[in-house]
């Protein structure tokens, strides 16, 4: 005798809401900007490409951006947010400077050597001027508040901590776009970011950044 069949009661089809759904594209589309930028270039990242990417209709990318230029400035917001969550909880002031620097150094460099900041660094090379230079403000006073989290013996306030923060910057940039050119063939940097830790724990350690 066979024993009856149990049927098992339907699972409850899950419904996202529209402001999942709404998130969900935005997200895709932006990650369709910065892998065909990472991939294929600023230039060559159409219209069509981006669509294509994020497997969308034109008409739906712009009305969630409006337009390319619109994509593209959400696209720079979502990089800088990453960067900060990549650089996560700052650690106790009572950690010493060194183990502080050395914290930032590596977490920044996770960042600067992504295919997010290839894609941003693109990004604010093809911008026009009066988008990029107040753009770039934003960036220089979210610095400020990431730089004093880490280090609040260096006062963001000061001429001279301003200059070493963007002597930071200079050195993960210059270190990304090297290895962007470099390809495959690039290299830790663990030399170049242990000259890095070296000057800001000496520079910040003389008086904040002064002198």
């Amino acid at each position: 005798m066979t024993s009856p069949k149990v049927r098992m009661a339907p699972r409850p089809i899950e419904r996202r809401s529209h402001a999942q759904r709404t998130a969900e594209t935005r997200n895709r589309i932006m990650t369709a900007v910065i892998e065909s930028i990472a991939e294929v270039g600023f230039q060559r990242t159409t219209a069509a490409e981006i669509a294509r990417r994020a497997g969308v209709t034109w008409g739906a990318v712009q009305h969630h951006f409006g337009d390319k230029e619109g994509i593209l400035m959400a696209v720079l917001e979502e990089s800088f947010k990453t960067f900060a969550d990549v650089l996560g909880v700052p650690p106790h002031e009572e950690e010493s400077l060194k183990a502080r620097v050395a914290l930032f150094v590596g977490r920044s460099w996770q960042h600067f050597r992504s295919s997010h900041y290839r894609s941003t660094f693109e990004i604010l090379l093809n911008l026009p001027p009066e988008i990029e230079i107040p753009w770039r403000q934003e960036m220089l006073d979210e610095w400020k508040k990431i730089w004093s989290r880490f280090f609040p013996e260096s006062d963001p306030a000061q001429r001279q901590s301003i200059d070493l923060m963007v002597y930071a910057i200079s050195v993960f940039t210059g270190m990304a776009t090297t290895a962007i050119l470099e390809g495959k063939r690039t290299g830790a940097r663990s030399r170049e970011l242990a000259f890095l830790e070296e000057t800001l724990v000496h520079r910040i350690g003389v008086g904040g950044g002064s002198g």
